[in-house]
């Protein structure tokens, strides 16, 4: 294909001796599995850690992902379902012994019991996102102060909002 680099052309006619065809392999497999020089990509210091050092810690604040306020529902939800499942099954047991129930009718007894569970839950959380809406501030200043009102609704599909400024 190529007439300059084929090793038919560039050494044509010329009959190698066993030892120079043997250094001349050597050195071939050597350049084969020659590892090429790279550049590196990473560094890594496995060097082990001191235990302390000079520097003060730093405060860390917390920063909660869940308001309170959903964590304790889910938290009051788990354990009420939790509860309920239990008497679900002492009913279940209690009814195995006087006769054969069916799943359906253990469902019947316990779903009325869970409700009005559900329904006491939503309500405490309720109140107690009622009882946090109202907060009063109070602001004292000493100067010329001039107050900015800004009042904000978001509706619509989109999330369309408008803002109202007052003075």
């Amino acid at each position: 294909m190529f007439p300059e680099t084929t090793p038919e052309t560039h050494r044509s006619g010329v009959r190698m001796s066993d030892d120079v065809a043997a250094a001349e392999a050597r050195r071939i497999i050597a350049d084969a599995y020659k590892p090429a020089p790279a550049m590196p990509t990473a560094y890594r210091d496995d060097s082990p850690l001191p235990a302390f050092g000079d520097t003060p810690p730093v405060l860390q604040p917390d920063q909660r992902i869940v308001p309170a306020w959903a964590a304790g529902t889910a938290v009051a939800g788990i354990g009420v379902g939790a509860a309920f499942v239990g008497v679900g099954c002492g009913i279940w047991l209690a009814c195995q012994g006087f006769a054969a129930v069916s799943l359906t009718s253990v469902l019947f007894v316990t779903l009325p019991i869970a409700a009005v569970a559900g329904v006491f839950a939503a309500i405490g959380t309720a109140l107690r996102s009622l009882k946090g809406v109202h907060t009063e501030t109070h602001h004292h200043y000493r100067g010329p102060v001039s107050q900015h009102h800004t009042s904000s609704k978001t509706y619509g599909l989109t999330a369309r909002t408008t803002n109202q400024h007052t003075s």
